[in-house]
């Protein structure tokens, strides 16, 4: 087994929402829509299944896809990732690993996420980036979730 030694997008974000109500804007697709820069997900959230996240980017259609790897809900979800927008062949060693934490904590909960498999530091600080706007989306939607 090799291990991946690619560049690692991460980020943080304390949310006032407990666990339940974190897990439930992850993975209820019309919650995901609210903040993941309109995009649809579909998925039944177990392991071995697919997900798709499908919409428009700079006016263009975009589906994306990967697999739920784990699932250990409300804590935790590791799934691949892979866009065709890429450029790179849809083969396992091009996908991306998505790792979803959901600690709870006083007040609330801490979720994190990191993606490895990130090309060079610059992807992956501009990964880093994107998933940084997406948890910020997150926290505004979770707590009516």
């Amino acid at each position: 087994m090799t291990t991946d030694t690619s560049p690692v997008a991460r980020a943080m974000r304390v949310i006032d929402a407990d666990p339940e109500q974190c897990w439930r804007a992850l993975t209820d697709p019309d919650l995901v829509r609210e903040y993941f820069f309109g995009t649809t997900v579909t998925s039944d959230w177990q392991v071995g299944s697919p997900i798709t996240y499908s919409g428009e980017f700079d006016g263009k259609p975009y589906e994306d896809h990967g697999t739920v790897l784990e699932a250990n809900e409300p804590l935790l979800l590791v799934t691949t990732f892979f866009s065709p927008s890429s450029g790179k062949a849809d083969v396992p060693e091009n996908y991306q690993r998505v790792t979803y934490k959901v600690q709870p904590i006083d007040g609330g909960c801490r979720v994190t996420v990191e993606q490895t498999n990130n090309a060079s530091e610059e992807a992956a600080e501009h990964s880093s980036q994107n998933w940084q706007a997406v948890l910020d989306g997150l926290a505004t939607v979770a707590p009516q979730a």
